[in-house]
């Protein structure tokens, strides 16, 4: 009789040890590494070979017409929009692809819960058979939270559960659902294996049966996913590669607004977001972002180190506002350096460029710099914005009122054209801006722009 032998995984990587460690030679993490008993290998298994005695699967060309699945709309448009389908023509709807996979990602708390609630209540109205397994909450539970956003009567088929094997025999004992929603994968337990909820293969075994029941009955499934303290999705890494989108929901509990980004997706682009903000009845859908990221001040009135700078994600424009503020230092002291809501390496970037093509030093004065809002801006056409507001902070010089900047800023100190410029200044011009900085080549449109050729070029603009 073959003895089952042990094995020891990294909870938070994956990486299999022969022994029991303190730490994880792979991630470096203390304290993640377990015991796991691993299938038994007979001597008879090991000696016959893969490659004969299976059935032959049938193969497709590519080039085949067949008629491809039309998505499914949450009823949530700023979730349908991440999800993907914007674009991609007139007569694709956005939203979730049957069959696909989408795991969805965030810090506790920031409402991933109540959206897939929400979500499911909505698509449940629309007439849709949608399941609501929770591993976390009682049944109740999950009907009181129902009730507060104004879903007591949306026919959500609701279970409170964490075996994989009974959630499996429900579904199979019926037509399958277009959506079910599983709160959380890291929750769930299958007991063909060993080990606790949560686990490397607890979780990677859970998930491989509920995708594969999702492939085979064509029923649109979420996996709700929990974090850890660096905000990387908790289990193996391999749970990002089975699943076909996953989602982050960004936010700050401070902070009103919440953004849904998807970082993967087989079904659309990776580059939308969706924007909510909390509410006291939930999450609601917010059609113009600009208008959460922009200081709302008095016509004509300014403040230096203030530039407004039109983000692109995705196919969305949203208009934020870029604050700087330079403190001059006595002489000898170390200047401090801090950003917020950008890449503080490209500070460091730009500011040596300004020093170095354009004259201006800030080796006395300390820099900080924060996008409004918490508005994270990750488009490298922010470099002129954030250069128009350091130099404004630096000379006390207001930047004109009513103008935007936008453009990328090389190490030589020219000025590159962003893209999609025109749907930019389109955006601005809609909320009332009256001009823009632009790099060189760059056409207005309606709106009045100054073309630059060099980041010198703006820094006699400002600082005349």
């Amino acid at each position: 009789m073959a003895k089952a032998a042990t094995r020891y995984v990294c909870q938070a990587c994956g990486a299999v040890a022969p022994r029991w460690q303190g730490q994880c030679a792979d991630c470096g993490a203390w304290n993640t590494i377990q015991a796991e008993a691993t299938a038994v290998v007979t001597a008879f298994a090991a000696k016959h070979s893969l490659a004969g005695g299976g059935r032959t699967i049938a193969m497709t060309s590519l080039a085949d017409e067949v008629a491809l699945p039309d998505r499914l709309s949450t009823g949530i448009a700023e979730l349908d929009r991440a999800l993907g389908g914007i674009g991609e023509g007139p007569d694709v709807k956005a939203g979730l692809v049957p069959g696909s996979v989408v795991l969805i990602g965030g810090d506790p708390g920031i409402g991933k819960s109540t959206l897939l609630l929400q979500a499911a209540g909505r698509m449940a109205a629309a007439g849709h058979k949608v399941a609501y397994v929770s591993g976390e909450e009682a049944a109740d539970q999950v009907r009181l939270r129902a009730r507060r956003l104004g879903l007591a009567r949306a026919d959500v088929a609701l279970a409170a559960a964490t075996s994989v094997r009974d959630i499996l025999t429900t579904m199979a004992a019926g037509p399958p659902p277009a959506l079910l929603v599983i709160d959380s994968i890291q929750t769930m337990h299958s007991d063909t294996l060993e080990g606790a909820p949560g686990t490397v293969s607890q979780v990677r075994a859970s998930a491989q049966e509920l995708i594969r029941y999702a492939k085979a009955s064509g029923c649109a499934l979420i996996l709700v996913g929990h974090v850890t303290k660096d905000g990387q999705l908790a289990g193996p890494r391999v749970l990002e590669h089975m699943v076909d989108t996953v989602l982050y929901f960004e936010g700050e509990r401070s902070h009103q607004y919440r953004v849904l980004r998807a970082v993967k997706n087989r079904f659309g682009g990776t580059d939308e977001i969706g924007v909510f903000a909390m509410g006291a009845s939930g999450l609601e859908e917010v059609a113009n972002p600009s208008s959460l990221f922009l200081t709302a001040r008095e016509d004509g009135q300014s403040v230096s180190g203030a530039v407004v700078f039109p983000a692109l994600e995705g196919t969305r424009p949203v208009l934020c506002e870029i604050q700087a503020l330079v403190v001059r230092l006595p002489s000898g002291a170390t200047p401090r350096r801090a950003v917020v809501g950008w890449d503080s390496s490209r500070l460091s970037m730009l500011l040596a460029v300004l020093e170095a093509r354009c004259g201006m030093s800030f080796a006395n004065h300390e820099v900080y710099l924060n996008v409004a809002g918490g508005f994270r801006v990750q488009d490298p056409a922010a470099d002129l914005a954030v250069a128009a507001a350091l130099v404004s902070a630096l000379t006390d010089k207001p930047v004109p009122h009513g103008w935007v900047a936008f453009g990328e800023v090389a190490l030589s100190g020219e000025l590159r054209a962003a893209g999609l410029a025109a749907l930019r200044l389109k955006e601005a011009a809609k909320l009332g801006f009256a001009g823009a900085f632009v790099p060189a080549g760059t056409r207005g449109g309606a709106m009045k722009v100054a073309a630059l050729a060099t980041l010198g070029a703006l820094v006699d603009r400002l600082a005349a």
